[in-house]
């Protein structure tokens, strides 16, 4: 695999995407960021000192369009601290990227650097039983329907700062249903896919 190489990971809540993400960080030998960039976002707006519950509530507090504050692909931040927060986990994210290849967990990475040479963006998603039963086991007990709802807060959250649709398909390299394999199989065909990719550049 080539130097500088940036791997985004989108994820269903419940697909197992977290561990598939430390999963292929390990594999490849490169560092995992996920909730490292919003602390250090934060640090730059000068609020590190919320913690991490207070962070991820803010982080997710998006006003809605009839507000009339327009979205980030809008070119227009506006009074709204959410969209300040989302800026300066960009800076971190572009600052991240320059210390060598990563494996980045959600925050819309995917959106961030998809001008970035040798970025490779990936969704990952399952089916309601495997997510169902992971709720129970992997997540406190969560229903369902409660998974559901974090994922119509990411959807919104992508959507308003990007402009595109959480999840769909031709906004990724590759899409993969982790109730049809392991989360260490899916680790080894993200591996492969960039491999055959790199090759062929």
């Amino acid at each position: 695999m080539n130097n500088n190489t940036v791997i985004t990971i989108s994820r269903q809540y419940g697909s197992g995407g977290r561990e598939l993400s430390e999963i292929l960080a390990k594999k490849l030998g490169v560092k995992l960021y996920d909730r490292q960039i919003i602390h250090m976002a934060a640090a730059l707006l000068g609020i590190g000192d919320l913690n991490e519950q207070s962070l991820h509530e803010l982080e997710n507090k998006v006003l809605p369009l009839s507000s009339g504050f327009m979205p980030f692909y809008a070119f227009h931040a506006g009074p709204n601290v959410n969209t300040e927060l989302f800026f300066a986990e960009s800076k971190v994210i572009h600052q991240l990227v320059n210390d060598g290849s990563c494996v980045i967990l959600g925050r819309c990475a995917d959106y961030i650097l998809s001008e970035e040479p040798n970025h490779y963006s990936f969704f990952i998603y399952a089916d309601d039983d495997y997510r169902e039963n992971r709720g129970k086991t992997a997540y406190n007990g969560k229903t369902l329907k409660q998974l559901n709802a974090e994922d119509k807060k990411r959807a919104e959250y992508y959507k308003y700062h990007t402009g595109r649709i959480w999840g769909e398909p031709k906004n990724y390299d590759c899409i993969i249903n982790t109730s049809k394999m392991s989360l260490e199989e899916a680790a080894d065909m993200i591996i492969a896919y960039i491999n055959i990719k790199q090759k062929k550049a």
